[in-house]
């Protein structure tokens, strides 16, 4: 295929879609980073000497159309999938692993880096200019510079063996999500089901040709049933099926690819003179160090264990009372918790639901980041889409600066992967005295309007798609030099705070009242409404907090020792949730199995920066709280010192700007309602 037919080798601003078919990528590839490699090579055959600018600035914009297709490419491969990008996939990663390792072990480069490092203290750097000669020395550094030849080549083979690894992983876990099929024939097992989950289950057995009502494992379809279903034994055939993807010893099964995985990980930090994968990891994170992880970690556990034993006893007597069910299971929870929590707040997901259309959702955040950032969005079709339900925009600000495209994917379809995420078709730069705007993307998994129905979203779905959205506004507001320090490209355990600090706004009644309006009457959500969602924000919150330690505990298990003699995935994983572990266990079930985030995702030694950025974001918005939630001075400052910057200076220092000190471990626990536990 010749490269003026290929639109990928083209130059372009917005990801061609329409033009690109699946045979464009691998050319694509080879020859973008055959191109990247000459721009490697001019920088190291340079005959002037080393300066910050020859070398580093001139690194850093290396590659960046090989960036751009990769973007497209790897966001596809989560968004809109199927078998031959799948295979496309697995033949590029060890390629461009191979291809980054040609680059961090590329002994010429690393000297010319090297030569500016050392003379650092003496060159007249921005803070920006800094961390970027830190960031890349260590980088090098960090991935084998300085190892011998045969420990250079060993680093090579770990890489491009984990490549393939992760991938696989994630391709056993969508394909688990996607064969399994809870077929329902007898109407009586749909009792408790909310209208509109019975209507999509009726709809989806349709579209496949079948007779009655088809649950699946993909999120809309999952949580309502576990919440609602009143068949005691399909809720545990459903959980446990859920519960047990990557774990039936077939083609399918994960247990030899976690341990493989985890253990070229310890291999790779031993080569590169670290202890665990997680000293590794860890000494670029404001935890530091696997020791202080693992005391912020049980500090927290320590304040909620009492509440979560609590409400475990709670929760048990509740289902014994009104069932007669004697041992509560992982099957139970989520149906009685919702069952005490209406009869306690008499507050019921479906009563809520109608207030939370989506489009009147999507206004809402927009709303919200119009009064604090004083943004516009504005939607256009002249976008090109990878799918004809995503939305796009243009966003501008309140003087009509074009800001960042936006897109937009919300609904659940075969070729997608689960859950929630933010990623860009774009990074933010400046170059030449030009900035660059990003192309930023949401996508998520809520349920789709039917015949007779709007997309109406649980209230965790609202919290879900403004948090996303804090990711969003991340990348949008990015004002940096450098695409390697722009946007969410950040400390793993910084990341979190611009996403989960906008979740706090779902409870405010001034930010409900932009957008919580009933989607047939157009009435306001009452405000005895707004009353209970706030007093229930903390129903049950000693459990959602160990539950999430545990998984926290779970990843340092993997990661902050040596696996080598682990044989047994289950047994080990049942020995790390030993301390939070309140629920009979489950033998059928393995959770490591499926752990996207920490064995495909980024979040391998970084699990706990979820409940680290939970400090930091509700410390950030008891500062709104004290001022005004639609402050626009402490709006500016979090937008200056946090959402612009990027990783362009350490996450604490900009932290410390914005608010003033350092965050208080206070504000989560008494938001929480954790302090007197």
């Amino acid at each position: 295929m010749s490269n003026n037919k290929n639109p990928l080798l083209e130059p372009f601003d917005q990801a061609p879609f329409s033009k690109i078919k699946n045979d464009h990528f691998k050319p694509a590839f080879l020859q973008a980073m055959d191109d990247a490699r000459k721009e490697i090579d001019e920088i190291v055959a340079n005959p002037e000497p080393p300066t910050f600018s020859n070398t580093l600035e001139a690194l850093d914009f290396v590659g960046q159309q090989l960036d751009r297709i990769s973007s497209i490419f790897f966001n596809l491969n989560s968004a809109e999938t199927n078998e031959e990008i799948q295979k496309i996939a697995q033949e590029v990663s060890p390629l461009l692993s191979e291809f980054s390792n040609d680059i961090t072990l590329n002994q010429g480069l690393f000297e010319r880096i090297k030569t500016v490092y050392e003379q650092r203290k003496s060159l007249d750097l921005t803070p920006e200019q800094y961390t970027l000669l830190d960031k890349k020395y260590k980088s090098f550094s960090r991935n084998g510079a300085n190892l011998n030849e045969p420990d250079k080549k060993r680093l090579r083979e770990i890489d491009t063996e984990l490549s393939k690894l992760k991938l696989k992983f994630g391709e056993n876990v969508l394909a688990e999500t996607n064969k399994y099929e809870l077929l329902i024939t007898n109407e009586e097992d749909l009792k408790g089901l909310p209208e509109g989950t019975v209507e999509a289950a009726a709809h989806l057995a349709e579209s496949k040709g079948k007779k009655g009502w088809l649950i699946t494992l993909e999120y809309p379809s999952y949580i309502p049933f576990m919440k609602y279903a009143e068949n005691r034994e399909l809720r545990k055939k459903l959980a446990i099926a859920f519960g047990s993807k990557g774990f039936h010893n077939d083609e399918l099964d994960n247990q030899q690819n976690v341990l493989r995985i985890v253990n070229l990980r310890f291999q790779r930090a031993n080569l590169l003179g670290y202890a665990t994968h997680a000293d590794f990891v860890l000494e670029e994170r404001m935890a530091e160090t696997p020791t202080k992880v693992l005391e912020f970690l049980n500090e927290l556990l320590t304040k909620a264990k009492p509440a979560a034993e609590r409400e475990y006893t709670e929760l048990e007597n509740y289902a014994k009372e009104l069932d007669g069910i004697d041992r509560l299971e992982k099957w139970d929870s989520a149906f009685y918790s919702e069952k005490l929590k209406q009869k306690l707040f008499n507050l019921d997901d479906e009563k809520l639901k109608p207030y939370f259309k989506l489009e009147n959702v999507i206004k809402g955040v927009f709303l919200v980041a119009e009064k604090l950032f004083g943004l516009q969005f504005k939607e256009v079709s002249t976008i090109e889409k990878y799918h004809p339900e995503v939305k796009t925009y243009e966003v501008y600000d309140d003087t009509n600066n074009f800001i960042s495209l936006f897109y937009a994917d919300f609904h659940p379809r075969t070729g997608k992967r689960d859950g929630a995420w933010m990623t860009s078709f774009k990074s933010q730069y400046t170059l030449n005295g030009k900035n660059s705007r990003p192309h930023i993307s949401n996508v998520c998994n809520f349920t789709r309007s039917t015949s007779t129905k709007p997309s109406l979203l649980t209230f965790n779905e609202v919290t879900t798609l403004f948090h996303e959205f804090g990711h969003g506004l991340h990348g949008m507001l990015a004002n940096t030099t450098y695409p390697s320090l722009s946007g969410t490209s950040v400390y793993w355990d910084f990341v979190e705070l611009p996403s989960q600090v906008m979740e706090n706004w779902c409870y405010e009644k001034e930010a409900l009242e932009l957008f919580a309006f009933h989607y047939e009457t157009g009435e306001l959500i009452p405000m005895e409404l707004v009353e209970k969602i706030k007093e229930s924000a903390n129903f049950q919150e000693g459990l959602a907090t160990v539950r999430q330690l545990s998984f926290g505990f779970l990843d340092m298990a993997w990661h902050g020792k040596d696996p080598s003699n682990v044989k047994d995935v289950k047994a080990y994983e049942t020995e790390a949730f030993i301390s939070t572990n309140l629920f009979p266990e489950t033998p059928e079930t393995c959770m490591s199995t499926s752990f996207s985030h920490i064995f495909q995702g980024g979040y391998s030694s970084g699990y706990y920066s979820y409940k680290w950025s939970e400090v930091l974001d509700a410390d950030a918005f008891a500062y709104f709280k004290e001022h005004g939630i639609f402050n626009r001075e402490i709006a500016d400052k979090f937008r200056e010192h946090v959402l612009s910057k990027g990783g362009t200076e350490n996450p604490m220092e900009l932290y410390k700007r914005f608010r003033g000190a350092e965050p208080n471990i206070d504000a989560l626990l008494e938001r929480a309602g954790l302090l007197k536990s």
